[in-house]
């Protein structure tokens, strides 16, 4: 796989996030295309890793892939308050949470 196609991947895999992201209604759903958009960098920095031959790309990667898993345990937390409160997860009810 060359650099180039490993790009076009990621840049795929980033829109289709930024599409379902801007798309989706329901909470889980948006954190599913965030994941994917974090996948999509990781992936780049991984290619470029290793094309130019280091391992800085791949530290960045395990970086944000630790952060990302924290990122979603936040989400996940909030997509349960908004289902016990409303009984569904659309985003719609989450404009009702503001204190």
């Amino acid at each position: 796989m060359t650099l180039s196609t490993s790009i076009l991947l990621a840049a795929a895999m980033f829109s289709v996030g930024v599409y379902g992201l801007l798309t989706r209604r329901h909470a889980v759903a948006i954190l599913l295309s965030v994941e994917l958009m974090a996948n999509a960098a990781n992936l780049s920095f991984v290619a470029f890793s290793h094309f130019r031959g280091g391992a800085t790309g791949q530290l960045f990667a395990l970086f944000a892939l630790a952060i990302t898993v924290a990122e979603v345990a936040v989400g996940l937390a909030l997509v349960l308050l908004l289902y016990r409160t409303y009984g569904d997860t659309r985003t719609d009810a989450a404009k009702e949470l503001r204190g």
